[in-house]
């Protein structure tokens, strides 16, 4: 199994590659096209704004990689922002197009709760998936000031924060964490061999 982590620039790659060595999980750190293309898994990592992190897909020519893999059925995991690349558009800075995988919008939290929403937050589980097993109550880490705004059906996991924040969401065999699951101790790197039952799956039905 391998499973590629997209290197655009506007995500700790890094971390999450020295996670899933932890966890026995072959990764590469890429930007190559036949590279991403050929691997079993993708994870798109994300810190920072929305509209740059786009503008350097885009400037990479990753759009239409990403959204190729997904056609071919390959599992993806979004992380944090690469977690909102996903969704349709975000209002931050302004309104940008995202990657339009998972049908929902990027809005800015209420100003009713401090912002960022940052550290540990409790993970209450909606629906079953090879991402929430075992997860209900587990701590995760949280660093985020936009949250998804998506129905509820693609919600398989959320924290509350002023807000129920999705925490972990899905469709079909794309997945989304709003937190950072290599920062998130021994649930986050559950959740990370969560990811690799689906590749597992996935690679079997192909």
């Amino acid at each position: 199994m391998q499973i590629a982590i997209i290197d655009y620039d506007a995500g700790n790659t890094k971390s999450v590659s020295k996670a899933l060595d932890y966890i026995g999980i072959e990764n590469t750190i890429t930007a190559s096209k036949n590279t991403i293309l050929a691997a079993d898994g993708i994870i798109l990592p994300g810190v920072g704004a929305f509209p740059e992190a786009m503008a350097s897909l885009e400037e990479r020519d990753l759009i239409a990689v990403l959204q190729d893999v997904v056609a071919q059925g390959k599992p993806l995991l979004g992380v944090c922002l690469g977690m909102q690349l996903l969704l349709d558009s975000s209002e931050e800075h302004g309104y940008t197009q995202g990657l339009g995988l998972i049908p929902g919008q990027v809005k800015l939290l209420p100003n009713t709760a401090k912002i960022p929403h940052m550290g540990w937050n409790q993970l209450e589980v909606t629906q079953n998936c090879p991402l929430t097993q075992n997860q209900e109550g587990n701590f995760v880490y949280y660093v985020h000031s936009y949250y998804a705004d998506c129905d509820a059906k693609y919600v398989m996991a959320s924290s509350s924060y002023s807000v129920q924040v999705p925490g972990i969401i899905a469709n079909a065999n794309i997945y989304g964490a709003q937190f950072h699951p290599e920062k998130s101790g021994q649930a986050g790197l559950e959740i990370l061999q969560g990811f690799k039952e689906v590749i597992t799956c996935a690679s079997s039905q192909q």
